[in-house]
């Protein structure tokens, strides 16, 4: 096999909390994370050089500072097959939008190279690897609906097969993921809610409007433009979403729908004042 092609997928956090932090300097947090269908492409090819070379559609990800040659390096110190390589990279992930792009790029990326190379890397490897290039890294390994502890590294996954519609609007701001948990430490009376067992019994269960008034983010308690996030909210509300959510540190904001007929009457309305997206949920 000389080349290879692959999707990375979007995530969704239907709840997140933080609840540490560590003396590395990481977060502990506990959080359900569940994939959609919004992807970017990534098409790998073996080259005859010793390096890797990474072509996209966002020019500032054509560096060795992009995560992907970041898991590259990693990757070759660990297994002598790795040649070089070439990466296309089709990015349609919004990025810096809590949606988990660049942490999907690189798992799907270190998969695509065991296969590619035949490596045969043990799950439990592949995640010590990926633990180490991000905290969403691990995640991204998985598809469906999962549960993450720790620095996302301790993974359980949920057995579902609930169906429901995701529409991801991002509005015109940036969130730095380090200056969101800046203020996370720095704030000390947030009261923290826990509803992760009766989601994941939600999902088991085949009736997304059990989800309503379920969903939690702890970001949202420290956004400096949480007023346009409410509004956000608001607008996916009154247009027919079950409920609606911050994701990750931001900036993405996402409502579900139980309807395709719903979430395209939405879209056509929240297009015209937002970049939007109409996604599903992934098993």
């Amino acid at each position: 096999m000389d080349k290879i092609y692959t999707k990375a997928r979007a995530k969704i956090n239907l709840t997140l909390r933080i609840t540490g932090k560590r003396e590395d300097n990481y977060h502990n947090l506990e959080s359900i994370f569940q994939r959609i269908s919004l992807y970017d492409e990534l098409y790998i090819e073996k080259t005859n050089t010793d390096d890797l070379e990474i072509i996209s559609n966002v020019e500032e990800l054509n560096n060795d500072s992009n995560i992907i040659y970041k898991a590259y390096i990693r990757l070759k110190e660990q297994y002598s097959p790795i040649k070089g390589l070439k990466v296309k990279l089709n990015k349609k992930i919004p990025m810096q939008a809590g949606l988990g792009g660049g942490s999907a790029d690189c798992a799907s990326f270190i998969k695509a190279v065991n296969k590619l190379f035949s490596l045969n890397i043990s799950k439990e490897d592949i995640e010590k690897l990926a633990s180490k290039l991000g905290a969403d890294v691990v995640p991204c390994l998985y598809s469906g609906a999962l549960k993450a502890k720790g620095i996302g590294d301790i993974i359980s996954k949920i057995e579902t097969n609930l169906k429901y519609y995701v529409l991801v609007v991002k509005p015109k701001m940036q969130c730095s993921t380090k200056l969101m948990f800046e203020k996370i430490d720095n704030s000390k009376n947030i009261v923290q809610i826990n509803n992760d067992e009766e989601i994941v019994e939600i999902l088991k269960s085949r009736n997304p409007q059990r989800l309503k008034g379920k969903l939690y983010n702890v970001f949202e308690e420290v956004m400096e433009n949480k007023q346009m996030v409410d509004d956000i909210k608001k607008k996916m509300l009154s247009l027919g979403a079950i409920d609606a959510l911050l994701t990750g540190s931001g900036s993405c904001v996402y409502g579900i729908y139980e309807s395709k007929d719903k979430i395209k009457k939405a879209y056509e309305q929240i297009k015209k004042s937002y970049e939007s997206y109409m996604c599903v949920t992934c098993k």
